[in-house]
Formats: structure tokens, C-alpha cells, sequence
């Protein structure tokens, strides 16, 4: 696995920074460009719905969409 990588993004209009693996980051984007979406649309929705900590809700996310393919 890649180096984590740290990133600023907007959710609701509030600035917040998520670190994950630039594998994540990639799944994220592929996602966001197939819903046509921006990846912070993407990362607000499933902040949303989450119950632990932000960065590890973006994985899991990420990895069931991976095995739903």
C-alpha cells in the first residue's frame, strides 16, 4: 500500500483536513466521477451516515463498493 496522504476538503461548508492512501483517495474520485459527483459531494454523504471516525467510514466505503463490482 501507498503512503498515507493528508487532504483538505469542504464538508457542508466546513473545512476539515482526512489522511488515507493514495489507493483510497484514487477509489474515491472513480466513484465520485461515476455518480458524477464532486468527491466532497462524495466524502459529505458518507459523513452523513457514519459512526466512527471519518477517515476509516471512507475506506470501508470505498472497499464495499469494491466488492460490490
Amino acid at each position: 500500500m501507498g503512503a498515507i496522504v493528508k487532504r483538505s476538503i469542504s464538508i457542508a461548508g466546513h473545512p476539515t483536513s482526512v489522511s488515507l492512501e493514495q489507493e483510497f483517495w484514487d477509489g474515491l474520485k472513480a466513484v465520485a466521477k461515476q455518480q458524477q459527483i464532486s468527491v466532497s459531494e462524495l466524502v459529505a454523504e458518507i459523513d452523513k451516515s457514519r459512526d466512527g471516525g471519518l477517515s476509516s467510514a471512507l475506506r470501508v466505503y470505498v472497499l464495499n463498493k469494491a466488492r460490490a463490482e
